[in-house]
């Protein structure tokens, strides 16, 4: 039995190890635009950008790994990849598993989708991706709950008549509704969520999360966390000054 503990452990060293030369970034890549995979197969998108970034200012190698978004916080616990980026809200919940770092983007609201006008959000349908937070409000609002694996599912709910509106990231829906040429539009109140999104990180390793904490401090401070904010959401998306304050355009 000693032995056996013993080999454990050295296990777990040799892996804390491994995992110092190259960390592993954990993503959905199907999240347009925070993240997606682009035509030629790879992962793209806002949080790739950001992501390339920190880890160079980090002076960190980074390799990206696809995960789907239902398994993707256990997946990071049992050390299937070093951190996640990819949409995640902060909250307490999930601050209660992992460790998040400060938002690398702000605090914004979630809207909902019909495709007509007059929709009842409060007593309806409501789809919405699994494990997400706007899963948990609808469950909480008095409408019923529809969940989907995939953020293209929850879309996809409302267009066949499966679910009366969808919820989700008020920047994440913007364009799926101009592309959309009038047969999805917005209905309702916007509804506020979460405390901005930010990097997910297991418990053990503080070390690695303060390294990107201040690594996203940095941008913010020279502006060019900014730039990619306007870049890959538009001029109207709330912005951060030089101490990381919200500045909401």
């Amino acid at each position: 039995m000693k032995n056996l503990i013993l080999t454990t452990a050295a296990l777990a060293l040799t892996a804390g190890i491994a995992m110092a030369d190259t960390v592993r970034m954990g993503t959905e890549g199907a999240y347009p635009p925070y993240n997606f995979i682009n035509d030629a197969g790879e992962i793209d998108g806002f949080e790739r950008e950001v992501g390339d970034e920190l880890c160079k200012r980090a002076n960190l190698d980074c390799e990206w790994v696809k995960n789907d978004w239902d398994s993707i916080i256990p997946n990071l616990v049992s050390g299937n990849y070093d951190t996640i980026i990819a949409g995640m809200s902060i909250t307490d919940e999930r601050d209660e598993v992992i460790d998040f770092t400060q938002n690398y983007y702000p605090p914004t609201a979630s809207a909902y989708v019909a495709a007509a006008e007059g929709v009842d959000v409060a007593g309806g349908i409501v789809a919405a991706q699994t494990a997400t937070i706007q899963a948990g409000h609808v469950a909480e609002s008095g409408a019923t709950l529809v969940e989907f694996a995939s953020p293209e599912e929850t879309i996809a709910a409302v267009r066949n008549g499966e679910a009366d509106a969808v919820l989700a990231d008020y920047d994440f829906l913007v364009p799926i509704v101009e592309e959309s040429g009038g047969e999805l539009v917005f209905v309702g109140e916007l509804v506020p969520l979460g405390g901005g999104i930010g990097m997910g990180f297991r418990e053990s390793d503080a070390e690695l999360r303060g390294k990107f904490d201040e690594a996203i401090a940095s941008m913010k401070a020279d502006g060019s966390l900014n730039e990619m904010l306007v870049k890959w959401f538009g001029e109207g998306i709330s912005t951060y000054d030089a101490d990381g304050t919200v500045v909401t355009n």
